[in-house]
């Protein structure tokens, strides 16, 4: 395969993205193409790039790219997650797709992980240029996950940094920033409250990522409150969707993730179920992440 990196326009913002790009096609072979993009805080090159391969090395092409605001795209403020605004960016690299000669912009996909595998089911039931949707282990409901992850009194500390930000945001204009997360997250207020997530975001920081920024705007939480990939879900009529779960994922809640996945309407689904490995595991465990991309890219074979 070959990898370029390119840039695209997002509602004036230039977005970086690497092209990954299947050899040895037959001549004047389109290949189909998936767009990628991570979950929260993520940079492109945080394990996006083990499941572009496999799609690559499965003959279908891959974009994946930072959202505005992070990593090599434009955008500001930086390290500001709104999600609507990143699903505008996934649809704005889907027009982009469809401008190059290289590729197939009609056989098109979208994958997504955690927060943004929540994206790719609302885009899949909004935007028709999408055939095929991979979501793992998404977050599908803002408010109920984070209620589960803090606990109350954690969501009591947690609500009134989010008061606390807004009043500073209206009075100065100034965003205040809020970690993703902490090895103590009963001392510090963190988006995501698990201490296993802070060592394991640096050594993919370290390996993989190094743009990746272990904070985001507090109102970028503020959001995720009120982010629900409900009703979009019931509205996948005919749109091909795979989801993937950790079994005993507490992080995004694989109970929500099911459910969730048992609401998308059409036959044209599956349910995949990692054993044993918890949200982390498609992070840290190599084998298993192979496994779950071979899985991927079968499934965009077989509908794009």
């Amino acid at each position: 395969m070959s990898v370029q990196t390119v840039y695209f326009n997002s509602e004036g913002d230039q977005l970086e993205a690497d092209l990954y790009l299947p050899d040895d096609l037959p001549e004047g072979t389109r290949p189909p193409v998936v767009v990628l993009a991570g979950g929260w805080c993520y940079v492109k090159e945080l394990v996006q790039p083990i499941y572009a391969k496999a799609f690559a090395a499965a003959g279908i092409a891959a974009l994946v790219f930072d959202y505005r605001g992070l990593g090599g795209s434009e955008g500001v403020p930086r390290q500001h997650l709104d999600p609507e605004r990143q699903q505008e960016d996934y649809r704005n690299a889907i027009s982009y797709l469809g401008t190059r000669a290289d590729v197939d912009a009609s056989r098109l996909g979208i994958w997504g992980i955690s927060y943004s595998g929540g994206h790719v089911l609302i885009l899949g039931a909004t935007d028709p240029r999408v055939k095929c949707v991979v979501s793992i282990v998404p977050v599908v409901d803002g408010l109920t996950t984070l209620k589960q992850a803090h606990g109350t009194l954690g969501y009591r500390r947690l609500v009134q940094t989010i008061a606390e930000a807004r009043e500073k945001l209206w009075s100065t204009g100034e965003h205040s920033f809020i970690p993703h997360a902490s090895t103590n997250p009963e001392r510090d207020i963190v988006t995501w409250p698990f201490p296993a997530s802070q060592p394991l975001f640096a050594m993919l920081k370290e390996t993989q990522g190094p743009r990746y920024e272990n904070r985001a705007t507090v109102a970028s939480t503020e959001m995720l409150l009120r982010y629900s990939v409900y009703p979009h879900v019931e509205r996948i009529i005919d749109t091909p969707t795979m989801m993937v779960v950790a079994e005993g994922d507490d992080h995004t809640m694989w109970d929500l993730e099911i459910e969730a996945f048992h609401q998308i309407r059409t036959p044209k689904k599956q349910l995949e179920v990692v054993p044993a490995k918890g949200h982390h595991g498609l992070y840290r465990d190599k084998d298993k992440i192979g496994e779950v991309a071979g899985e991927c890219a079968k499934w965009f074979s077989r509908w794009l």
